[in-house]
């Protein structure tokens, strides 16, 4: 049963709120976040935010990030992401899947902000957290600011996710990819139910995202298969990428990316313990294979990159979007968002 917290000022029950001594920055902020509802155990907070956007590093493809949300409730093993919750003072990496942050105030905060950023620049929504995770369909904290970029021209967006969630805003994508530049990434892992529900626990199956992706390209959008991370040994089999990439284009995909798993410490926690349980044959493989860091040698990367490459030329997909002249353009000269490589 879901449990549902109010404010005490509109008159119902308010969630109590522990706030530690000494915690500063977005840890006191996450202390004091109010709860907005739990379920099962998960629990949904609404926290304040400083800004939306965030500066990205100079060797991006993209200038800036949003992530609407923090914490996904997907739980994917490999997720590099869960150290966002570490600044919050979370340790246990599972914190990062069952506490569910919904930022404030997100549409008023972009609308300012995106004054300052010229309309050439990339910004790419989901990168840390997928924004159509399941807390999406109770807070609409994604589609508020799609709103806000249905009131833009000439910019450069794109959105990755895992949900087929992602449909329930054709209306708005549309609307946007009239006025600005815009492409969708579908992350799809691997075509296999099983292996993907391990691997991805809460997330919708291949085929619902590949579905979405049918949707995607038949409303005139420009959409992708990211099979990220590709993870040796366990989907960088050329059969397992050639069959996904197929699917993918069979879906509509324009575009078919792909880049190897890393592993942050964070995420170490989380996968090599997965790995003893679901794989113990791979986990001193892997425990090799990442001895040395978070990324895999220049070896296995360029193998991996002829591999995906030839696979793309098989199937007459690009490497990544490239960009159109929008219907309503207000902008800049174009030139290439995510260069073919």
């Amino acid at each position: 049963m879901v449990k549902y917290i109010y404010n005490l000022h509109y008159g119902e029950e308010k969630a109590k709120i522990v706030i530690m001594s000494g915690l500063i920055g977005i840890a006191k902020m996450a202390a004091q976040s109010e709860l907005l509802e739990a379920k099962s155990q998960i629990e949904y907070f609404e926290i304040g935010a400083r800004s939306i956007l965030n500066r990205t590093k100079p060797n991006m493809p993209f200038q800036w990030t949003i992530n609407p949300y923090r914490g996904c409730e997907f739980g994917c093993q490999y997720c590099y992401a869960r150290y966002t919750h570490e600044f919050m003072g979370m340790e246990d990496g599972r914190d990062f899947e069952s506490k569910i942050y919904a930022k404030a105030a997100a549409p008023e905060i972009l609308r300012r902000e995106l004054r300052k950023v010229a309309r050439a620049d990339g910004i790419a929504l989901g990168t840390a957290t997928d924004p159509y995770q399941p807390a999406e369909r109770r807070f609409r904290r994604t589609r508020a600011i799609l709103e806000v970029f249905a009131e833009e021209k000439g910019r450069h967006l794109s959105i990755t996710t895992k949900s087929d969630l992602v449909t329930r805003d054709l209306d708005l994508l549309c609307e946007i990819a009239r006025r600005n530049v815009l492409s969708v990434n579908m992350t799809v892992t691997t075509l296999n139910r099983r292996l993907a529900r391990l691997m991805e626990p809460r997330a919708p199956r291949p085929d619902l995202r590949l579905a979405a992706v049918s949707k995607l390209a038949a409303a005139g959008l420009t959409a992708g298969v990211f099979p990220n991370p590709i993870l040796p040994m366990i989907t960088d089999s050329e059969e397992s990428l050639d069959a996904l990439a197929c699917a993918a284009r069979q879906a509509g995909a324009r575009y078919f990316g792909g880049g190897p798993l890393f592993l942050m410490p964070c995420a170490r926690k989380i996968f090599f313990p997965f790995l003893k349980r679901r794989f113990p044959k791979l986990a001193g493989p892997y425990m090799e294979l990442y001895a040395n860091g978070a990324y895999l040698g220049p070896g296995y990367k360029a193998q991996l990159r002829e591999r995906v490459a030839r696979i793309r030329e098989r199937h007459g997909l690009a490497s990544a979007p490239v960009e159109y002249r929008p219907e309503l353009w207000e902008g800049e000269e174009q030139g290439t968002l995510f260069p073919i490589q």
